[in-house]
């Protein structure tokens, strides 16, 4: 499977490069690309990891309506749990197995990898750019949420117990690593990171439900709370849109330059919870 996804995404890659009509810079050679790149992945995960100490009102009451959502969606961590796992038979295999896989840190890297080397191939900066954004979001997400999990212990579902058991700095069993959810990070990092270059609702639309499937499955898969789930996604979309504008002073090519960007804003009302984004 994992193949034909790298297949797709090589394909993929190059009909966006050609549809955008990217002009290349022949002048750099390949090399010089390559170390250019790979410089900003590192310094864009310093980039993120350093902007909480630039962030005014406006980010930290952000912070704080995520951690209330969080905190909100806790309360119904054990229904919603118990009432995917029930559904986990009745789920196809093939959108299983696409969750498991997606979401994981080795097919993670071979996706993302494949996209930013056809864009080195290509010479095309505008796909290099998305390669170094995946690889720099997944990087600084993903090392994120280990230290987080570990340093929270909290039990996963099919640990059989509570939703409010948790052994801190636990560094044993993988049955206290459930918050946040890793799978969620990444597929959404890179679901969050493509639907960027996009002006249409409904290809964003599409991205964004691929992305989403491996978050599910989580739950399903009782691995996750929905608040595991929830926070996975949040930070996924903080640290894509860091990076990003990280990355906008280190490459000449934009995404949908002069076009409004996506807003996500959290949402409550009687009965609903969830994340809203607005294109």
């Amino acid at each position: 499977m994992i193949k034909k996804v790298l297949l797709g995404i090589f394909l993929l890659s190059a009909l966006f490069a050609k549809s955008q009509q990217i002009k290349t810079d022949l002048e750099d050679s390949r090399w010089q690309m390559f170390t250019y790149d790979f410089g900003n992945i590192f310094k864009g995960v310093g980039y993120s990891y350093a902007r909480p100490l630039h962030w005014k009102g406006d980010q930290w009451a952000t912070v704080g309506y995520t951690l209330a959502g969080t905190s909100l969606l806790h309360l119904v961590d054990k229904p919603v749990s118990d009432s995917f796992i029930a559904i986990k038979e009745d789920v196809p295999k093939g959108i299983s197995e696409y969750g498991f896989n997606v979401g994981s840190p080795s097919n993670n890297y071979l996706i993302t990898g494949a996209i930013y080397v056809t864009g080195l191939a290509l010479k095309d900066e505008k796909l290099r750019r998305t390669g170094v954004l995946l690889i720099a979001s997944a990087t600084s997400a993903g090392f994120l949420q280990q230290v987080v999990k570990s340093v929270v212990g909290r039990a996963r579902p099919l640990s059989g117990k509570s939703k409010d058991t948790f052994k801190p700095f636990w560094g044993g069993s993988k049955k206290y690593h459930s918050f946040p959810s890793g799978h969620a990070i990444l597929a959404m990092t890179n679901a969050h990171a493509i639907a960027k270059q996009f002006k249409n609702p409904w290809v964003k639309t599409g991205v964004y439900t691929l992305g989403s499937i491996p978050a599910v499955s989580r739950l399903w898969e009782g691995k996750h709370w929905l608040s595991d789930v929830a926070l996975g996604v949040a930070i996924s979309i903080f640290t894509v849109e860091s990076i990003d504008r990280y990355l906008d002073s280190r490459y000449n090519q934009k995404y949908n330059e002069g076009s409004k960007k996506i807003s996500w804003n959290l949402n409550f009302a009687p009965g609903q919870i969830g994340v809203v984004g607005r294109f």
